[in-house]
């Protein structure tokens, strides 16, 4: 089940927008490697607003993300993409609904 998040806003520096949506859509293959991130999003709002939301069963498999391939990567883009240095808020899930394949 999952219990636990993570969610981070991202605001692209004037310029960097295309290349930073670029960057968050690389990641996915990092995340799919990692099988305690149950869900991954990258999400952009508006030109210049992304986040990234994930969610995982517990503690264990948050941390191992924390510690994995994209989040060593989002550290070292980030200060070349991004406005302000990426904030991380640890999040728990009080409720969700599973995708379910067709």
């Amino acid at each position: 089940m999952t219990k636990l998040a993570l969610y981070v806003p991202l605001e692209a520096k004037s310029g960097k927008e295309e290349e930073a949506a670029e960057f968050l859509r690389s990641a996915l293959p990092l995340v799919e490697e990692e099988p305690g991130t149950t869900t991954w999003y990258a999400v952009r709002f508006d030109h210049n607003t992304f986040a990234i939301f994930d969610a995982f069963p517990d503690e264990e498999a948050r941390n191992a993300h924390l510690a994995g391939k994209v989040a060593v990567a989002l550290s070292q883009r980030a200060p070349d993409l991004f406005v302000d240095p990426f904030e991380i808020k640890r999040l728990e899930i009080l409720a969700c609904k599973p995708h379910q394949p067709r």
